[in-house]
């Protein structure tokens, strides 16, 4: 037997414990952690730079998770390892260098927000445009019903700011490279695959070191000796990345990756609610009803999706 159907096998066994946890359940836990990213963020920018404390979260990742995960990297094939870490560049690096540096240019948060949140529509029109997948008119309308939401939830922050036009498109080219990140993921056979655990840190390694290089051309990596900037990293470290990441790998590996993307058009209200409850921020009726439209297109992306798979006879 070769190397990589062996691996196949003993990796097939250890991920039974993932279909015993109701899908809707690990949602709506993905779509706390993945917001909470947003609120780390913005904690976090009073304290250092942004990319500062990105660096240093995955270094956190990569240094805790190595003890649990060394044994099972040394026995993965050395393409399932390559593969991975590609998928690992464009997710974790190519979408954070994206969103963050946009804001750094001088993209409202708004806006580069909501670019980030146009990833199941970027995601429906990559696979439709490149690797020839069709979806549902239903799917497609659930995706702008559902975008519509997105826009009245955050419609109030959405200005332009003073950043070079082409700064614009940072954040648009971030959500791009998760999008793409996400099909080759979920496109990927057995064979190509990991357990979340060795998948998560060999792509907090590759971000590490990605880090490292922009860091070091910006002026540093020396962590900041302050209560602020430990506790940022803390946080960003464990919900949004090992929580959030980790998540959304597994939801993908349980259902398509139009639901779960989609499903993520509930992060800016549920971020909204995680401000309110550490920041004080007002709640509002506006809120609530951009929330509602954008379940309403949820909804129909999986009665769509479902309707698809099982034409009527």
């Amino acid at each position: 037997m070769s190397k990589i159907n062996q691996f196949q096998r003993k990796k097939s066994l250890s991920l039974n414990w993932l279909y015993t946890i109701p899908l809707p359940l690990l949602e709506v836990a993905l779509l706390f952690s993945w917001s909470s990213g947003f609120i780390g963020a913005r904690f976090s920018i009073n304290y250092a730079p942004a990319l500062l404390v990105v660096f240093w979260r995955y270094v956190l990742l990569t240094l805790l998770l190595l003890p649990f995960v060394y044994r099972p990297l040394l026995k993965t094939p050395p393409r399932v390892l390559m593969i991975n870490a590609g998928i690992g560049l464009l997710a974790m690096v190519g979408y954070m260098i994206g969103v963050t540096q946009g804001i750094a240019l001088g993209v409202p948060a708004g806006l580069a927000a909501l670019c980030a949140d146009l990833l199941p529509l970027g995601m429906a029109l990559v696979a439709t445009a490149f690797l020839g997948e069709r979806l549902a008119s239903q799917v497609w309308l659930g995706l702008l019903i559902g975008l519509l939401g997105v826009i009245w939830v955050t419609r109030n922050v959405l200005t332009f700011g003073n950043a070079p036009l082409w700064a614009y498109g940072l954040p648009v080219a971030g959500m791009l490279s998760l999008a793409v990140a996400t099909l080759w993921q979920k496109r990927g056979n057995d064979t190509q695959s990991m357990d979340l655990l060795p998948n998560l840190w060999l792509q907090c390694f590759v971000a590490v070191i990605a880090f490292a290089v922009i860091g070091g051309i910006n002026g540093g990596l020396a962590p900041i000796p302050t209560l602020g900037f430990t506790l940022s990293v803390l946080w960003t470290a464990t919900l949004p990345t090992f929580g959030g990441y980790g998540l959304y790998w597994i939801c993908l590996r349980r259902s398509s990756a139009t639901r779960v993307t989609t499903v993520l058009y509930l992060s800016p209200p549920v971020t909204m609610i995680w401000a309110w409850a550490m920041f004080n921020e007002p709640l509002s009726w506006q809120m609530a009803f951009g929330m509602a439209v954008s379940s309403v297109g949820i909804w129909m992306v999986i009665r769509g999706e479902a309707a698809d798979k099982n034409p009527p006879s």
